[in-house]
């Protein structure tokens, strides 16, 4: 018996994680695929936002400018990786400067700081790339850039470092109601912690409790919370919620060489109209430059395809904010899917229906922003339905990241080579990719266990090449950290295994000799 299941591993769940993590509870957190950071954590803008564009007085509104402020504060602590570089909301029209000031207004009403108008000449100084149509642009100084991986991937290490179970291929098929007044037995909890043990003991007769059936088990909780994206209107309705629906909205991305990442400095918008918002260009946090995204609101929620239509659409959107793109120099495309929720707003708050359950559903864009905000925000609901939350006397606030070999100078790598010879050898060539950082990704707590694991972690796989050279080493590295035959490594989850089997030594086979046909 948990105190707490959190259901779905992103970047919402993995802050709730961290969050609650800091608590005398003990916590599972449940995703269904083999790696955390799988649905639409992994494929998005990587855009913190400053906060100026959401409703005032909206949850989003709320959450966005907090977590913002919370980024900029956990970056160093977490050693996640992030640039506060600032955004412009770039005008091209006097009715789009007009949009401008409407948002600049709804920033100051939101408490957005470092909000300021540009006018044509101050905007084309800051990023002369930007169209002659130019006139003029909202800047925000607060907004940036993070790697999206690594946020979610310091959310959960954090979270398991302070006791937090993590159940992957857990994917959620049943969820009932236990018994009002059930006991529970408080030493059936599993932490290392003994203040947990006398808490829950203390609180053992409850008026509500929680089974959760998933593909590796049922697993009991007293308290349940939904973080499971796009599907968490699926999960709400299996204890009678139906307060919201997701309606999936799909937006596809180009990624273009690092020779294109210092075509603009800052996160560039296009100024809403009413054919849309645009799309974004934005440098990456790794010098890369990013494109899009589209908006196609779709029936299916894992659909993750590229179009030509859609790519088409980014290149003539994307052109009207830089005319000097070079859409030759793309590197990938790739698709990501929204939760939109069906009324507008983020669907944080505890059921009317089941007492103990907490949704944290319907969060689309800015929800990468709001993640740490989101999980402050649950912890209170969560306090408020009758959990206990009694700090730790010892928690562990910071987390040393994986050190990046490819930033280092010269000197450095020559200690670290010193240090540890895996240093020296280097598996991707296109990011500088070293043997050891692969390694440090697997072994960390929540390690890596997939290809993509890796490539998100470290980023083989993530340059020009885009995983030619390097993955083949890649899948040996993993098999003999995961003491697993090559054959059981996956891409990225079950059924998406690289490697079908190994060949027989010719000298082995049973080929005729002399008869070519067969050979």
């Amino acid at each position: 018996m948990y105190d707490v299941i959190i259901i779905g591993g992103g970047v919402v769940g993995c802050a709730i994680a961290r969050e609650l993590s800091q608590y005398r509870l003990s916590i599972a957190l449940l995703e269904k695929h083999s790696e955390f950071c799988e649905g639409s954590s992994k494929a998005n803008s990587a855009i913190v936002h400053g906060g100026f564009d959401a409703k005032p007085g909206t949850l989003k509104a709320r959450l966005n400018v907090r977590g913002n402020e919370l980024i900029r504060r956990l970056a160093p602590q977490l050693q996640f990786h992030f640039k506060q570089i600032g955004s412009l909301v770039v005008a091209f029209s006097d009715e789009d400067m007009e949009e401008v000031k409407k948002l600049y207004e709804r920033g100051i009403a939101n408490g957005v700081p470092e909000l300021e108008i540009w006018n044509r000449e101050k905007t084309l100084a800051e990023e002369p790339n930007l169209s002659s149509e130019t006139k003029g642009a909202l800047f925000c100084g607060t907004a940036g850039i993070v790697c999206p991986f690594g946020m979610t991937y310091a959310f959960i290490e954090n979270a398991v470092e302070n006791g937090v179970e993590l159940i992957c291929d857990a994917e959620v098929t049943g969820i009932q109601k236990i018994r009002s007044g059930t006991k529970m037995d408080g030493a059936a909890v599993q932490t290392q912690d003994t203040a947990v043990h006398a808490v829950t003991a203390q609180t053992s007769a409850q008026e509500h409790a929680f089974s959760v059936t998933t593909s590796q088990g049922i697993f009991t909780a007293r308290y349940v919370i939904n973080a499971a994206g796009l599907y968490a209107d699926k999960i709400a309705a299996m204890i009678g919620d139906y307060d919201y629906a997701i309606n999936p909205r799909k937006g596809e991305y180009r990624v273009l060489d690092k020779v294109c990442g210092d075509l603009v400095h800052h996160v560039i918008f296009q100024a809403p109209t009413k054919m849309g918002k645009g799309v974004l260009v934005t440098p990456t946090y790794d010098n890369n430059l990013l494109a899009g995204p589209t908006a196609q609101d779709v029936d299916d929620r894992e659909d993750t395809s590229t179009t030509l239509a859609g790519l088409n659409k980014i290149d003539s959107s994307a052109k009207k904010s830089v005319p000097a793109l070079d859409f030759r120099k793309t590197i990938r495309t790739f698709t990501g899917v929204r939760a939109r929720p069906s009324t507008g707003d983020f669907m944080i708050y505890a059921s009317k229906y089941a007492k103990g359950f907490i949704h944290a559903g319907g969060i689309e864009s800015p929800g990468l922003s709001s993640a740490p905000a989101i999980a402050e925000y649950v912890a209170e609901l969560l306090q408020y339905a009758g959990a206990e939350l009694i700090k730790k006397p010892h928690v562990v606030t910071a987390r040393k990241g994986i050190r990046q070999f490819s930033a280092l100078s010269n000197e450095e790598r020559a200690a670290l080579i010193a240090e540890n010879p895996l240093y020296g050898r280097i598996i991707c060539r296109c990011e500088t990719v070293t043997e050891a950082e692969i390694v440090e990704a697997i072994r960390r707590p929540a390690g890596a266990r997939t290809v993509d694991g890796v490539k998100r972690r470290v980023r083989p796989g993530t340059g020009r090449c885009q995983g030619g050279f390097c993955t083949p080493r890649v899948l040996e590295i993993l098999s003999r950290e995961l003491q697993l035959p090559m054959e059981n490594i996956a891409k990225s989850d079950r059924g998406t295994e690289i490697v079908l089997g190994r060949l027989k030594n010719i000298a082995e086979s049973e080929i005729p000799s002399g008869n070519p046909s067969k050979s």
